[in-house]
């Protein structure tokens, strides 16, 4: 084959495979029998309960934990010592953890423009305290939570 082949090839040939490919997708029911070990936080049924917040309704519940979360990461997150070495702007650190069946911090992973920005923020989201669970059809499940951080540096 020679390499005016190839090339056409490569064009052709493979984005119109990967169009034509159709990737099979399971639907899972949830039952009282099977519930997922781990439940994204935006459709949990009963969403962890931050400390202090109360109440009946899960949105109301989600929000006040949002807003508790987004608090104790603005008092605890030290931009100074993690933002050492960046350039002024505006930067975006992606946070992602699981509170577990009891309600403790677990897995947490971050992506930052530098390590010392990950470390802190994965830091400072081990130090989130622990909450009461969330619930999936009665049980308490791992529930899985994904966080933006924003922080802007002056020049």
């Amino acid at each position: 084959m020679n390499k005016v082949t190839l090339l056409l090839f490569i064009i052709f040939f493979i984005p119109i495979n990967a169009l034509v490919a159709q990737e099979e997708v399971e639907i899972v029911e949830i039952t009282e029998d099977n519930v997922p070990l781990d439940i994204p936080f935006a459709v949990i049924e009963r969403v962890p309960i931050y400390p202090g917040c109360t109440g009946d309704d899960n949105g109301m519940l989600k929000q006040c934990m949002s807003e508790n979360i987004s608090a104790f990461v603005n008092q605890n997150f030290n931009i100074k010592k993690a933002s050492r070495g960046l350039t002024p702007g505006t930067h975006r650190i992606f946070v992602s953890f699981k509170i577990d069946k009891k309600g403790r911090i677990t897995n947490v992973r971050s992506r930052a423009p530098n390590k010392k920005i990950e470390k802190e923020a994965i830091k400072v989201m081990k130090m989130l305290p622990k909450m009461i669970p969330g619930q999936q059809k009665g049980k308490n499940v791992g529930v899985l939570y994904s966080l933006p951080i924003t922080f802007k540096i002056d020049k």
